[in-house]
């Protein structure tokens, strides 16, 4: 992994990652099936407490709590134009990302314009694979992972067994 450099400005601050990142549901616990049943997450326990308050979120996370969702109950951003974050990418080894990949015909994901995503839906970004789609309620998301390499020639091997047909 390359180590970015300090820009030299002397401030000793630095956040230690992404905590949480707000997005707005109808319905919380439906919305945590949601991506519990396309990405994996999982509520997380401890704080699920403060879902009690329908104010508070439910908290749901793939890392046991270390980056999660935070589903609040409201409007949800729907296909309206972005007005906070644009989209939310989960990072993936290369096995997970075939997996979803292979996934994609049961889950039946939509893209932001409404289209099916499909496998034919992979962008390659030279240094990086995704697949970018919505949930149920317009929030758009990506998956991605940085096993370029992996990925590449996997999909070469793909085409040449594809081409033998």
């Amino acid at each position: 992994m390359t180590k970015m450099t300090n820009s030299g400005s002397g401030n000793l601050f630095r956040v230690e990652q992404v905590d949480h990142i707000e997005v707005f549901v109808p319905n919380r616990y439906e919305a945590a099936e949601w991506y519990g049943k396309v990405l994996g997450l999982e509520i997380v326990l401890s704080y699920e407490q403060w879902a009690e308050d329908s104010r508070g979120p439910l908290m749901i996370s793939s890392d046991n709590g270390n980056t999660k969702l935070a589903l609040f109950e409201g409007q949800p951003q729907g296909s309206r134009e972005t007005a906070g974050f644009h989209r939310v990418a989960f990072r993936v080894d290369a096995a997970s990302f075939f997996e979803f990949v292979k996934r994609l015909a049961d889950l039946h994901l939509k893209d932001h314009r409404g289209r099916l995503v499909t496998s034919q839906a992979v962008v390659d970004h030279q240094k990086a694979y995704s697949i970018y789609f919505c949930d149920p309620y317009g929030h758009r998301l990506e998956v991605t992972t940085y096993d370029y390499d992996e990925i590449k020639r996997a999909l070469q091997r793909r085409a040449t067994e594809n081409m033998r047909l």
